[in-house]
């Protein structure tokens, strides 16, 4: 179907995945900052010629910019043409967007409709996208029902989302989605964050797939993960839905944290660069015990410690200032992190148990 050449984004929203490719013409540091999901980026100015260009306009003038800008976007776009698009066919229907819906969103957009596509240029730009991210998580959220999974560090709660999200459930992983694991050991290794603005956008196209009708796990956070915030309008709806506490032994979080943190535990002196964060919190002295048995290869006692007199207190602190309904929670209690376990745990709250009468063990 043949689309007008010009559309906003309120317009673009309904028909978003009809579009064959979505092309980000902005500069690659623009594009890694954050881009509309599923976008590519084709850019016309690369991050040193839109930065020279920029100057141009500043410290000469409009016109001159133009001219040296027209040069480079024209050898850009036929590079692009030649390398990316030529086995494209004639009824290829790409949507195009820079910052604002300007030039260089139009050069390309222009270019394209000549040779014959259908092309869309985004009324806006990437700024009238992000303006409709910020104002729809309030309508997003007030769709959804949420039950929260609440639990101790080590209790499972992440590989039971895997484990709903295997068996067709509605996840909203924010670990997942922040590349963080929600504490001071938290941060993956080699794996940077996204930006703030990148975040909100896989947390905005989770959310638009999923049905309103069906429930949608979460679980428990704090409203930062790692260096992300989680929305007010998201972390609000959350802390006053429905909570499940997930109970694991303490034999069986050990384990499963010596698993997830197997990067630690082969590398005890970047673990202790992350315990020196906690200097504030404990003091120098239980610090320094702590670093010890990290480079003693004492790794289960410090694991044990870690919980008992770090993770635990501050998760029963806040999660009954900050979760309206966990004093009525369900109480699910999982007897080992093997995959028939998680299964079980899983099939159970898809199933029709909603509210738990009694604790379940699985």
């Amino acid at each position: 179907m043949k689309y007008p050449a010009l559309l906003s984004f309120v317009a673009v929203l309904p028909i978003l995945d009809k579009f064959d490719a979505i092309i980000d013409v902005r500069s690659p540091s623009e594009f890694v900052e954050d881009h509309i999901p599923g976008a590519i980026n084709c850019p016309v100015l690369n991050n040193q010629e839109r930065q020279r260009i920029g100057t141009l306009y500043k410290q000469v003038n409009a016109f001159e910019a133009k001219k040296a800008g027209a040069v480079v976007v024209a050898k850009n776009i036929a590079h692009h043409i030649e390398t990316l698009f030529m086995d494209k066919p004639r009824d290829w229907s790409p949507l195009i967007y820079c910052w604002r819906g300007g030039n260089r969103s139009g050069a390309l957009a222009h270019i394209l409709a000549k040779i014959g596509w259908p092309a869309v240029q985004l009324e806006g730009g990437y700024k009238e996208y992000r303006r409709h991210v910020n104002t729809a998580f309030g309508e997003i959220a007030s769709q959804f029902s949420f039950q929260v999974l609440c639990g101790t560090t080590g209790s499972a709660k992440s590989r039971l989302l895997q484990v709903l999200v295997q068996q067709g459930a509605q996840v909203l992983d924010l670990e997942q989605l922040a590349e963080h694991r929600g504490s001071v050991l938290g941060n993956l290794p080699l794996q940077p964050q996204p930006s703030q603005k990148m975040f909100e956008s896989r947390l905005w196209q989770t959310l638009r797939e999923f049905n309103p009708a069906q429930v949608v796990y979460v679980e428990s956070e704090s409203k930062k993960v790692g260096n992300v915030r989680i929305p007010d309008i998201l972390i609000e709806k959350m802390r006053s839905s429905y909570c499940i506490a997930v109970q694991l032994s303490q034999e069986n979080r050990i384990k499963l944290l010596m698993e997830d943190y197997a990067h630690f535990v082969g590398d005890p002196e970047q673990l202790n660069q992350q315990l020196d964060c906690l200097v504030r919190m404990h003091g120098k002295e239980k610090i320094a015990h702590w670093q010890l048995h990290a480079l003693s290869g004492n790794m289960e006692p410090l694991v044990a410690e870690l919980l008992a007199e770090h993770y635990d207190p501050a998760y029963k602190r806040s999660i009954q200032r900050n979760f309206n309904q966990y004093g009525q929670a369900g109480i699910l209690e999982l007897t080992g992190i093997d995959l028939d376990s998680l299964q079980s745990a899983a099939r159970y709250l898809t199933g029709s148990h909603n509210i738990f009468s009694s604790p379940l063990l699985v």
